[in-house]
């Protein structure tokens, strides 16, 4: 016999408000789009109640928790929900569609409102995650935008999706650059589950018979990994070269990373290349980082690090590269890479 209180996945669209009632901590590691957090019980409050369960006992643990449950939701309807019409229709979920959530629904419910709770829960929504993005994956027709290091191939991707095209942002969606020196300043990474979240929600509003554009990556962006599923279909699809020479490179990356020019702050972040580099170059840039003389950097970190390692990759990563069509460009202005995407969409609207 069916509950009639809950839902699936499946219907997450149908209802007016999502009500994630899990702890603060474990909604900003990661949530379903478009929801709200109504802890019924918070970080601190989640720890008092685990730790009492174990230590005393699950009878004790109830009786607190039950006290802290409602005194939280009694706060979240009077200080959320109180003018909410007869119709509104909310969808509660917790970690697995437990306790949490029950408690919260029937409250509503008893109220008169007809509240439902998500089947499974947070973790019905993960693996529906997972399972979309192995799906469209497979789905989606891909074009990878390769290009040696400083070739604007971000800014590309943005030009492209100003003039129509569907764009992957995977840079943007994980909050780096991508490369050893790719942290942002005013950003953190989300979570592995946040970005995969975001990924699917992408994908996921992608018209299958249009090719969608997307930056040739590695694994790893930063701290987070391109699901396996993804990273297959980047690497077995058709990919274009962006041909630019050096000195526009260097010119775009002192303009793109602007906020890196200070010998203080690239300290660190060349330590980082010390494995592949050795200890005498590291030094001799940050030198050059110490005298303010990025141009001289930016071009010696490019040719004796960057350009040689992307030689290697993307023959060996992308089996399509060595047939890619090259667009060669001038410079990397935003009006030359919007020229540029012109004439590539215009290319790919001719040979259709």
């Amino acid at each position: 016999m069916s509950d009639y209180t809950l839902a699936t996945v499946a219907q997450v669209a149908e209802f007016d408000t999502l009500i994630d009632v899990r702890s603060p901590a474990e909604f900003a590691e990661d949530h379903v789009p478009g929801a709200i957090n109504c802890p019924v019980l918070d970080n601190d409050e989640r720890i008092r109640v685990g730790t009492l369960y174990k230590q005393v006992s699950p009878f004790a643990a109830r009786k607190l928790g039950a006290v802290l449950v409602a005194r939280n939701i009694a706060r979240h309807l009077d200080e959320r929900f109180s003018e909410q019409p007869k119709s509104w229709r909310p969808l509660i979920y917790c970690w697995r569609g437990g306790q949490r959530s029950a408690a919260f629904t029937h409250i509503l419910r008893e109220i008169g409102w007809p509240a439902r709770r998500l089947e499974g829960g947070y973790k019905s929504w993960r693996q529906h995650v997972l399972a979309g993005i192995d799906a469209l994956a497979a789905r989606l027709s891909f074009r990878v935008v390769a290009g040696p290091t400083g070739s604007g191939k971000s800014r590309l991707l943005e030009a492209l999706a100003a003039q129509g095209a569907q764009v992957l942002p995977l840079e943007t969606l994980a909050a780096h650059k991508g490369s050893v020196l790719g942290d942002l300043p005013d950003a953190t990474q989300p979570s592995q589950k946040m970005f995969e979240t975001q990924l699917f929600s992408a994908l996921a509003a992608f018209d299958a018979a249009r090719c969608v554009y997307v930056e040739a990556e590695s694994r790893r962006i930063g701290a987070l990994r391109l699901p396996e599923s993804l990273n297959a279909a980047m690497r077995a699809a058709p990919c274009l070269a962006i041909d630019a020479s050096l000195p526009a490179r260097v010119d775009f990356l002192l303009r793109d990373y602007a906020y890196l020019c200070a010998a203080d702050t690239l300290h660190e972040p060349l330590q980082r290349l010390k494995e592949w580099q050795g200890r005498e170059r590291i030094a001799r840039w940050q030198r050059l980082a110490a005298d303010g003389d990025f141009p001289t950097l930016v071009g010696e970190l490019l040719a004796e690090h960057y350009d040689p390692q992307y030689a290697r990759s993307q023959q060996r990563n992308f089996v399509s590269f060595a047939q890619a069509p090259h667009w060669p460009v001038e410079d990397l202005s935003p009006g030359s890479l919007q020229q540029l995407a012109g004439r590539i969409l215009a290319a790919a609207l001719q040979a259709a």
